[in-house]
Formats: C-alpha cells, structure tokens, sequence
C-alpha cells in the first residue's frame, strides 16, 4: 500500500497557503514537507500537527492507496 497526500497539496490550494507557510504554521521542518511531498512516510504526530494546523482530519489530507492501483 501507498500513501498519497494529493488531498494535502490540494487543500492548501483552496486556502491559499504555501508548504513553507504550513511548515511555520505546523511546527514541522521544511525536509518533512518535502518527504510528504514525494510520498514519503511520517509519524502521525506529524500528521496531527498539520490537521491541527489547517482544522482539518487526516482523511482530509492523505489517502491510503491499495497496491492493486498502482
């Protein structure tokens, strides 16, 4: 299974905010954003914060792709 974060980029999109100014926001460093970026895995600490920082759920910001999709 892959994680995807389409919704994520997405989202800050539609608000109109940057990955540099969700990292602030989120209090997670630039490389994480970048990780999430490339479909890389984070802890869901990580993930917390940035749901907390855009008030959001995490079904809002990722999805779990099966990996019959791929």
């Amino acid at each position: 299974m892959a994680v995807s974060y389409k919704k994520l980029w997405k989202l800050l999109i539609d608000k109109d905010i940057k990955k540099k100014d969700l990292s602030a926001k989120a209090g997670v460093s630039p490389a994480t954003i970048t990780k999430m970026g490339k479909g890389g895995h984070v802890t869901t600490e990580v993930l917390l914060k940035i749901c907390t920082a855009l008030d959001c759920g995490v079904d809002d910001i990722m999805e779990i792709i099966p990996e019959s999709a791929l």
